[in-house]
């Protein structure tokens, strides 16, 4: 029997875990909380997950909450003009839904239904001697963890990292009392120029059903306002300004809002990174990086969660694959290789976002207005980013595929 040692008890460590349980390998997950921690702790992300993220838990049975979460049917877009009223505003139905199950929830059922089925959980910080035990002990140590000393392992890999700094001041609020969109749920994003964005979605938390806001405020900027914020009151008030301020149409919908609870908030910052994904122990073994451990992108575009599952899913399937051969550095780049032939769109896309959009891509949003075939091609992309390229990327090829949809709609 393999032994495999996965250092992160998120959703791409605990989901890796529970599906090589399943085939029989002996997991061990090393979290540095407990899974009552969690639950009762501050609220880690937004996590709204598409169609095919969703589909790798189903995979594996571990969708629990499926039937209680909201559906979140499509997506919406908007922008105010110099004068605030709306130069950009339309909506479209995802293909097939998608959901956000607070992970405060997720992880706990995660971590209990892993000890169930005969995996060794251990709650630990693990630092670099830890991991030089697990990898002595173990067939392969995969760190799915995003922060910490041992994330200083994988080398920054600053061709594939834009940037060295944070692109966004990030915040999250938890609320219920919102008052619903018209016609279908959705996550509705909002793009305030020279200020930031700011999108929000339906989700179940641990109070039940909920809308989680997500800021995301340009540096120095108006929206990069949460550095004097102490308390949970004013948390949302400062996230009510902002609506009221930038985005009346959404400010309207909070009439009636109050938190979850007092940890349903969250701020802060952080670079959006991609590293190498084998790191070398002083002992000179390797461990294998996966998820926001070596590809780690700004959430603006909502990737973060659907990124870990479909993380999580090459890896398990490369490892079944491996049978009883050894899991060998070129074993590991080639496994993320795999992965980044999929996500180098998903950073790609997700820098571009943070950047002003040029001149192609407004006329795209714009069009899109009139077009309803670009709003449902631009929508139904955040199940799978490749699908933005190349008319997202390309001004030639953004002007061919507006006149394809004309066409379509004719």
């Amino acid at each position: 029997m393999r032994r495999i040692t996965i250092v992160g008890g998120g959703q791409s460590g605990l989901q890796l875990g529970l599906g090589l349980l399943k085939k029989g390998y002996e997991v061990t997950v090393v979290s540095n909380r407990t899974g009552d921690d969690i639950y009762s702790g501050r609220v880690m992300s937004s996590q709204c997950m598409f169609h095919t993220a969703l589909e790798a838990e189903r995979e594996l049975g571990i969708n629990f909450w499926e039937a209680d979460c909201p559906t979140v049917d499509g997506i919406s877009l908007q922008a105010p003009g110099p004068d605030g009223k709306k130069i950009i505003d339309w909506s479209a139905r995802l293909d097939r839904y998608a959901q956000a199950v607070d992970q405060r929830i997720k992880i706990p059922g995660w971590m209990k239904e892993f000890e169930a089925k005969g995996g060794r959980l251990v709650i630990k910080e693990a630092g670099i001697a830890d991991l030089e035990g697990y990898a002595r002990s173990s067939d392969l140590v995969v760190v799915a963890a995003g922060k910490g000393e041992i994330v200083k392992l994988f080398e920054r890999d600053a061709a594939k990292s834009p940037y060295d700094k944070p692109q966004r001041a990030l915040a999250l609020t938890y609320v219920t009392g919102m008052t619903p969109r018209p016609v279908h749920s959705a996550v509705s994003f909002n793009i305030i120029p020279t200020v930031g964005e700011y999108f929000v979605f339906p989700s179940l938390t641990t109070t039940g059903p909920c809308e989680i806001m997500v800021f995301e405020g340009i540096p120095g900027g108006p929206m990069d306002c949460w550095g004097d914020v102490k308390t949970p009151a004013q948390h949302l008030e400062k996230s009510l300004w902002i609506l009221n301020t930038f985005l009346p149409w959404e400010g309207e919908r909070c009439r009636n809002v109050a938190l979850t609870d007092d940890m349903g908030i969250l701020s802060g910052r952080f670079p959006p990174t991609v590293r190498k994904p084998i790191g070398t122990l002083p002992s000179g073994k390797v461990v294998f990086g996966m998820a926001d451990a070596v590809v780690l992108n700004d959430p603006i575009t909502g990737q973060g969660s659907n990124n870990a599952a479909k993380c999580a899913h090459v890896y398990y399937h490369a490892i079944l694959e491996r049978g009883d051969r050894p899991f060998d550095p070129a074993w590991m780049q080639a496994t993320f290789d795999k992965y980044w032939d999929y996500a180098q769109f998903v950073t790609g896309w997700t820098n571009a976002l943070l950047a002003p959009p040029p001149p192609h891509v407004l006329k795209l949003l714009v069009t899109a207005n009139q077009v309803q075939g670009i709003a449902d091609a631009f929508v139904n992309a955040f199940d799978d980013p490749r699908k933005f390229f190349p008319w997202l990327a390309d001004p030639a090829e953004a002007d061919k595929f507006i006149e394809q949809q004309k066409a379509r709609a004719a």
